[in-house]
């Protein structure tokens, strides 16, 4: 993504419109369970193959953004995203709601990769990101009050999120088009360069990834059912669940404010390994929830440590190469964590009940808290902390000399966009 756009707004637009679904998937699963024919598990099915379709966009698009364009992906992922949430909600179908379900999901996962790639050329892409989160925080709270308000069925909640698409559709002229030069300071920029060096700590690597992505099944599989625990095991009407959902999106905002002015004073470990224990008990207090104290405590604090913690995680994986090769597999294995965790938890919840479910994935939760801080451990003296070592870009003035220039090999942009996606998960799956 060129650094040519004056303002960060279309790719706050876009980051919003991408990352709403998951953010509304508690009320979409809730909605299409209670709306539709269909059992708690089938709705869950139909929620992890959304997240799994838009996973798959992401895992194809990731390196290939500046490529084919941002804003023709721009383009396509908001029109797709329109068209297939928009055919899920006015139907009642079966076949096609799931088949609108599927391409509304590839729509987001492209608009969320031209979000992602873009964020990550700016100059200061934590602002950005953090502009993003504001974004479809508020925009998902405010739909929490609201769609209770709007009557019965399947449809409203898959609705907004395809009304949003075609909003924020025209803010993509002020995207580059294919073939668009890269300013040559700009991170997009640089990753043409070669990438054939081997990947460096590679088991810790490949232990942080496998426990990024159980890490993420654990939070998705609570975040699938939480809509149906308030409303069948609390009690709670779906007004009052809306109200819930919003209040604990807001803390998860103050969540990342709180990571950013900590910075690495704890280190990595610390937080990384505390606070997974915390999320642990907030998950097995929301699971057991039977009244409105305990499921907002439980939701509340959950998602008030969540992006803390996801924040380290994935500070921790850039730091095991510069390159960001770690960031984008860690970030990846996180994707698949998010898309199977709703149908995960309908089948835990559906077998041993919510409480049950909820015990099982804290004890789950428990058990990955050691790799991920011994990763941590390990790597603190080898891996240099972000802000320790402060890079200085130097500008480089090119001699052209009369000798023939040396061939130059092109590579496929290796960008950090899982990273800068981990980052901006909020309490639902984006960044779940």
């Amino acid at each position: 993504m060129s650094a040519r756009t004056t303002t960060p707004w279309p790719l706050v637009a876009l980051f919003t419109a991408g990352y709403l679904a998951p953010y509304l998937l508690p009320t979409t699963v809730g909605r299409l369970s209670a709306g539709l024919p269909l059992s708690a598990t089938e709705a869950g099915s139909i929620g992890s193959a959304l997240l799994l379709s838009s996973a798959t966009a992401g895992f194809l698009l990731a390196s290939r953004v500046d490529r084919y364009g941002p804003r023709g992906l721009a383009r396509g992922g908001l029109l797709l995203a329109a068209a297939g949430y928009g055919t899920a909600a006015l139907t009642t179908t079966i076949p096609l709601v799931v088949l609108g379900a599927i391409v509304g999901g590839l729509g987001s996962g492209t608009i969320t990769s031209v979000a992602a790639t873009g964020i990550a050329g700016r100059r200061d892409p934590h602002r950005t990101t953090t502009l993003g989160l504001l974004g479809v925080s508020a925009l998902a709270g405010a739909l929490y009050l609201t769609i209770p308000h709007l009557g019965p069925g399947h449809g409203h909640p898959l609705a907004a999120i395809a009304v949003t698409a075609l909003l924020v559709l025209p803010v993509t002229r002020h995207l580059p088009a294919a073939g668009t030069p890269e300013a040559p300071h700009t991170p997009a920029a640089r990753t043409h360069r070669a990438t054939t060096a081997p990947l460096p700590h590679r088991r810790a690597g490949l232990v942080l990834a496998a426990a990024m992505l159980c890490w993420s099944l654990a939070q998705n599989s609570l975040w699938g059912v939480s809509g149906r625990i308030g409303l069948q095991q609390a009690g709670l009407t779906e007004a009052t669940v809306g109200v819930v959902f919003a209040v604990a999106l807001g803390a998860g905002l103050l969540g990342v404010i709180g990571a950013g002015a900590l910075g690495q004073r704890l280190g990595r470990a610390l937080p990384i390994g505390a606070g997974t224990a915390l999320i642990a008990g907030c998950i097995a207090l929301s699971a057991a929830a039977t009244d409105l104290t305990s499921f907002a405590t439980g939701e509340i604090a959950w998602n008030t440590v969540y992006p803390v913690v996801l924040s380290y995680v994935i500070g921790l994986a850039a730091s095991l190469d510069r390159r960001g090769r770690w960031a984008v597999l860690v970030g990846s294995a996180s994707s698949l964590g998010t898309a199977c965790g709703p149908l995960a938890g309908s089948l835990l919840s559906a077998r041993v009940g919510y409480p049950g479910m909820g015990v099982i994935l804290a004890l789950g939760l428990l058990l990955i808290t050691v790799p991920m801080t011994a990763v941590a451990l390990r790597t603190r003296r080898t891996a240099p902390l972000p802000q320790e070592h402060p890079v200085v870009e130097i500008p480089v003035v090119e001699i052209p000399l009369d000798a023939v220039p040396a061939p130059r090999t092109t590579y496929d942009t290796a960008g950090p966009r899982q990273a800068t996606a981990g980052a901006a998960a909020g309490p639902g799956p984006g960044s779940r």
